[in-house]
């Protein structure tokens, strides 16, 4: 079942730890169904990237926690988005900046705007 702008929106997303450890319970009882609506509350993931989120969760990997490891995952897995994105930034066009990392991720518009304003704070990091 993997959408792969799913999954990239789930390992891009910030998730409270907190969310995280109870969703890893639930699933591991078997209530796959409230872990992920746990996810969901606990973040700004829709119901898909969610789903992808849980998975990656039950495999042992962790999601990020806040928008500044987000980022980092970011620019482990599309350097070259975060050089376009730094780009729009350096140019004032932060909507764009948003828009774009939406189109390409899958990310929902609170979490590519946080991204976004993460990567404008860090001036002179691509």
């Amino acid at each position: 079942m993997t959408n792969s702008k799913a999954r990239t929106a789930a390992m891009i997303t910030p998730v409270g730890q907190e969310a995280q450890d109870e969703a890893r319970v639930l699933a591991r009882d078997g209530r796959a169904g409230k872990a992920v609506r746990r996810l969901r509350k606990g973040s700004w993931l829709k119901r898909g990237p969610a789903r992808e989120a849980l998975e990656l969760l039950v495999a042992g990997q962790e999601l990020p926690t806040s928008s500044g490891q987000a980022l980092e995952v970011l620019r482990s897995l599309d350097a070259p988005l975060v050089g376009e994105l730094t780009a729009l930034l350096d140019s004032g066009q932060q909507i764009a900046a948003v828009k774009l990392l939406r189109e390409r991720t899958g990310i929902d518009l609170a979490g590519g705007y946080h991204l976004v304003v993460e990567l404008g704070s860090r001036p002179g990091t691509p």
